[in-house]
Formats: C-alpha cells, structure tokens, sequence
C-alpha cells in the first residue's frame, strides 16, 4: 500500500510512516515480515523528492536501497542507516502505531533507527536544494543490520563509496567515532559418561566448564580492567548460554559454553581466541583429565575514527553552526559504521534518538530531536559538498 504524501524533507513525517511499517528481522523473528515493505515505501518517498532510487535484494525479500542525489565526480557524502527492526514482545505500547504522545513518537523502531534514516534523507534533500551544494550526498538503507550487516556488506562489494560517511544511529546528537566490537567464542568442554554413583570413572563436563567460567571471572576483573580505550573504555567478557547434561544420575560428557568478548579498537578475534584458548590451558595445567574445544563463530570489528579527523571536525562544525553543543562520544554497541571504516570510508555515528531506548519495552524518539538532527546533517552536508576551502577541517 502506498505510504502517505510526505512533503520534501520532513524528517518527522517520513519517520512516522516508516515506524508505521513492521519490518521485524526474519533472521531474529519467527515469521518476521522483513524489509521490503519498509524499502518499497522509502524508495517511493525519495524518488518523489527528486532521488535516483535503486532498490536490491541481498537476500531473497529484503532489499536495500540505494538513493543518490546532487553532482557526481566532485566531494561525496554516504549517510547509511538500517531498516529492520528486533521483536516487539513485552512491548508496553503498540509497535507500529508510530502514536505521538508529549513530543515523542513511540514505535519500535522510532530510535532504533527509523528516526536517524529520515534524519538523513530529509537532510539530504534539503542540502540539494541550496545553490552551494556541489557535490553528491548517497543514502543507503540497509537491510539486516541487527543480525549479520548482509545489507551493509553487498553495499560495500557492489563498489559503493563515498569520500566520509555518518550512520545515523541514536547518539541523542552526540558525535560518536568509536566503537566496541565483539568475537562469539564457543567453548565445548569433554567429559566422560558413567553413572551418577561411579565418582571414579565419570568425568563431569559441566564442572569443567564452571573451571572455564571462573578463569572468565578472573580474566574479567584482573586483565581486561587493566586495558582502555579514552572514549569506549575497557573490554569485558561474559558467558551467555550454557547446555549440557542428559540426566540427574549421569555424569554429562559434553558441555557447551557460549561466551560474548567486547573488543576495543587493536583487539581482533585472533587475539580473543588465543586468550580463551589460554584459559583453557592454565586449567588443563591444574587438571589433566580437562579437554575443551575453543571455536570463533562470529566476529564484528570495533571501529574508530581519529577525533581530529576532517569528518569529525566537519560534523562539529555543523553542530556550532545549528547551534547545538559539541559532545565528543564512545558507543557501546556495535554498527555498520565499521564495516565503512574497514572498506576504506571513514565513518561515525550521529542521530536522533537513545540507544538506551534500542530493542526496549518502550521505545520512543523526540520530535524535536529529530528536526535537530535533521538541521546538522542539511549543514554537515553542505559543509562538505560545498566546496568551501577556508573551512579549518579541511587542512
């Protein structure tokens, strides 16, 4: 169904028609319906503001889409921003009512990140329609950030690149050039099946994987307290899930033991693996029947822009001159800003809106934030793309 008609460049009037869209993650949410919805109504909003709009699937029924708007070959801009959104249950208002109530519009989805992809598409628009605008400014919206970033990755391999990028996440107008990254470690620990009364012959793969949750405790509040990062702080470490056992009168032969390492930026999965792998190594040094498997299944990269970097300045720039204050900023959870980075594009987070707020029972972003993001993207935008060589961050 079509959305309704969304004058040029109201950020808060395409928010509410994209929070009004469910576009629950189907890789989180049995029968989640997924971004083509969302994408469709998105893309028809910008071509109807003047965007040359593609719109691609990266996996069988969720899309990206790619706009770009303004003058090719000269300076460039990438605002990028997801589309799906995480489940609603336990929600304590209706998900995709998109009510307005006190200033705010509620919605899942409203912080995390519907707001910020408005923010930047309203802000690209009103860029272009400035004289001085003379560059191109490239919106992404991507699919499947809360899962795996396969929108952000096929951007990045179809060749899309721009000179800077900012990822409109929720920052509440905070400039945010670093985050934290993550390894999921697997730890299988092997014992040996007997029953419960044989003490002597049974091997208990759930007590040995206790030995590897304490070296955990101990790496958590001896080691990683003694590491940092000035805007993210330090890493950590904590166990998420646990399985193991057949029965109560039954030694378990096999444990399984889910860990989640945060990563600063110089930390890599390597070094996780290795320090996990040493873990399980002091304990089979104390305990010669103790064997474990240590396995990577999944790893994001943390991502860090230099706080003097041009893109950073810029930014800043465009906060003065809205007149908003400048707040420099760490960002505990991850994003595609480091993909971008990886890729070459320097890329930090700014937009509307609380992480807090992100994956909550209630989920809410300001009105009033909105138009505020919106107004320091149109003049970080022209900043960048409008040729002005005395401007300081250029150097």
């Amino acid at each position: 169904m079509p959305v309704a008609h969304v004058a040029r460049g109201d950020a808060l009037a395409l928010t509410r028609e994209l929070v009004r869209i469910d576009s629950r993650n189907p890789s989180l949410v049995a029968g989640g319906p997924g971004e083509a919805a969302v994408a469709r109504a998105l893309a028809q909003v910008l071509e109807a503001w003047g965007f040359s709009v593609a719109v691609t699937d990266v996996a069988p029924g969720r899309p990206n889409v790619i706009a770009r708007i303004g003058t090719p070959g000269k300076r460039s801009v990438l605002f990028n921003g997801h589309l799906d959104v995480v489940g609603v249950d336990g929600m304590t208002h209706a998900p995709f009512d998109a009510t307005e109530v006190d200033g705010r519009l509620y919605g899942r989805g409203s912080s995390d990140m519907k707001a910020g992809v408005a923010a930047m598409c309203a802000a690209a628009a009103r860029a272009v329609s400035d004289d001085s605008c003379n560059g191109e400014i490239v919106i992404t919206a991507v699919a499947d950030e809360e899962y795996e970033s396969i929108g952000t990755r096929a951007l990045i391999a179809s060749g899309v690149r721009a000179d800077v990028a900012i990822v409109t996440e929720p920052t509440r107008l905070a400039i945010m050039p670093a985050h934290l990254g993550f390894v999921w470690i697997t730890v299988t620990t092997h014992g040996r099946a007997a029953h419960g009364s044989r003490w002597e012959i049974g091997v208990d793969a759930i007590r040995h994987a206790g030995l590897v949750l304490a070296e955990l405790d101990r790496m958590d509040s001896k080691e990683l307290t003694k590491r940092g990062h000035p805007l993210l702080g330090r890493p950590s470490v904590h166990a998420s899930l646990i399985e193991g056992g057949t029965g109560m009168s039954t030694y378990p032969d096999r444990c399984t033991l889910r860990i989640e390492r945060r990563t600063i930026p110089s930390e890599t999965a390597d070094d996780v693996r290795a320090e996990i792998e040493g873990a399980c190594a002091r304990i089979a040094r104390e305990r010669p029947n103790f064997r474990a498997e240590v396995s990577v299944t999944f790893s994001q990269l943390p991502s860090e822009v230099d706080v003097g970097a041009p893109v950073v300045r810029a930014l800043g720039d465009a906060l003065r001159g809205a007149g908003e204050e400048t707040r420099i900023e760490g960002m505990s959870a991850w994003t595609d800003a480091a993909l971008l980075n990886a890729a070459g594009i320097p890329a930090i987070c700014f937009g509307p809106g609380d992480i807090s707020l992100a994956h909550a029972a209630e989920e809410w972003v300001s009105a009033d934030e909105i138009e505020r993001a919106t107004n320091v993207l149109t003049r970080f935008a022209l900043n960048w793309c409008g040729g002005g060589e005395g401007d300081a961050w250029r150097s």
